[in-house]
C-alpha cells in the first residue's frame, strides 16, 4: 500500500539524483494468473529503459520513463501470438484462449513479448480448478517494511531501497510457504498492491530473494489521480470473478487493507475463507478486524491456517519451531 506522493516530490528528487544514463526503449511484461482455458497478458511500453548506478536514481527514472503509445507488440506463449497496440498510457493487453482440445497446463510457463528492439519475458501460472484456494496479499507493509504510516520513512523504502535492500517482514515467507492443505495442490498467489507498475520489476526480485512463494500474479497500480483510493477493489473483484476459487486474504493495518477486505467478503458471500491482517499499527479500533485474525507474529498466523485447514501443520512446525507465545490482545487477537 503506497499513499499517493507530493507532485512536487519527483521532479526536484529528479534534479538532484546522478546525471542521466537511459538505454534502449523496453517492455514491462506482468507476472499473471490464468487458467486452463485462457490467459489474459497485460505490460507496458517505455519509451527508455531507466537504469543507473544508485537505488534512488533506478527508481527515479522507472517512475519519470514516459511511455509509448502506438507501439505494436508480439506476445508469445505456450505455441500461440498475438498482436497487440499500445494505448494512450502505454499500456497493453490481450487474452488467448486455449484450443478447445489442447488446454494450457497447469503450472508456471513462460510468457514472450517483443516491441522493436526491445523483449521481455515473464512467468505465467496457469491455476487449475482443483486449486484449493487463491491467496490474495498485499505488498507495503504486509511482506516487505515500506513503513506507509510514517511519511519520511515511507520515501526512504520507497526511492532509497530497490530489492536488495528493503526489509522483509521477518516470516512471511514462511507463512506463504506453508499455505494449502496436506496432499493437495499448491494454492495460487495474487500480490495485489498500491506499489506502481514501474515497480514490477522490483517487487518481483524481492519476492524472489527472499524466498516467497514462486508463482505470484501481479497486480500494481497504475498511478494517476483516479488511483489515490479505491484502486484495490476493482483488480480483486475481477479476481474473483475470473477464478471460481476459495480466497484467502492477506494484508496489514497500517491503511485501508481491513476495511477494503470487508468489503470484498460482503461483497462475494461464502468466497473469503480467511483474512489475516499483520498490526502494522491504526489497530487500536478492534471493530476493523471483526472476522479476521489481527497478527504481529506471523508464526501465530500460520498456526491459526494450519488448525483452520489452510496451512500444512508439519510445515508450520518446521518454519517456525520455537514456541509460540500465548495470543496476546496487543499481538493477535482472532475476531469473531
Amino acid at each position: 500500500m503506497s499513499r499517493s506522493r507530493s507532485p512536487r516530490l519527483v521532479p526536484l528528487l529528479l534534479a538532484l539524483a546522478a546525471p542521466a544514463a537511459w538505454s534502449a526503449p523496453s517492455v514491462l511484461l506482468f507476472p499473471t494468473l490464468g487458467r486452463p482455458d485462457s490467459v489474459t497478458l497485460q505490460g507496458r511500453v517505455l519509451s527508455e529503459a531507466p537504469h543507473g548506478s544508485t537505488a534512488l536514481s533506478r527508481n527515479l527514472r522507472r517512475l519519470a520513463t514516459t511511455n509509448v503509445e502506438g507501439a505494436r507488440v508480439e506476445l508469445s506463449f505456450q505455441g500461440m501470438s498475438a498482436q497487440v497496440t499500445s494505448g494512450h498510457d502505454g499500456n497493453f493487453q490481450v487474452t488467448l484462449a486455449a484450443p478447445p482440445d489442447k488446454p494450457f497446463p497447469a503450472g508456471s510457463h513462460e510468457v514472450l513479448a517483443r516491441s522493436s528492439e526491445a523483449t521481455a519475458q515473464a512467468r505465467v501460472e496457469i491455476i487449475p480448478d482443483a486449486a484449493p484456494f487463491l491467496v490474495v496479499s498485499d505488498f507495503d507493509d504486509t511482506l516487505a517494511i515500506s513503513e506507509v504510516t510514517q511519511p519520511g520513512k515511507l520515501v526512504t523504502n520507497a526511492l532509497l531501497r530497490d530489492a536488495d535492500t528493503q526489509p522483509v517482514v521477518t516470516g512471511m515467507a514462511g507463512f506463504y510457504g506453508c499455505l494449502g492443505p496436506e496432499a493437495a495442490p499448491a494454492p495460487a498467489f495474487a500480490l495485489v498492491s498500491g506499489s506502481p507498475v514501474q515497480f514490477a520489476p522490483r517487487v518481483s526480485a524481492f519476492l524472489s530473494r527472499h524466498g516467497f512463494p514462486p508463482g505470484f500474479g501481479l497486480y500494481l497500480r497504475d498511478m494517476g489521480p483516479g488511483t489515490l483510493s479505491h484502486y484495490k477493489q476493482p483488480l480483486i473483484r475481477a479476481l474473483l470473478q475470473r477464478f471460481p476459487h476459495p480466497v484467502v486474504l492477506v494484508g496489514d493495518s497500517g491503511e485501508k487493507d481491513p476495511e477494503v477486505y470487508a468489503q470484498i467478503r460482503d461483497e462475494f458471500p461464502g468466497r473469503v475463507r480467511a483474512i489475516y491482517i499483520r498490526d502494522a499499527g491504526h489497530s487500536e479500533n478492534a471493530a476493523r478486524f471483526q472476522g479476521m485474525m489481527l497478527f504481529k507474529d506471523p508464526g501465530l498466523a500460520a498456526g491459526h491456517a494450519a488448525s483452520q485447514g489452510f496451512a500444512r501443520s508439519a510445515c508450520v512446525s518446521a518454519r517456525f519451531p520455537s514456541p509460540t507465545p500465548p495470543q496476546a490482545p496487543a499481538q493477535a487477537r482472532d475476531v469473531p
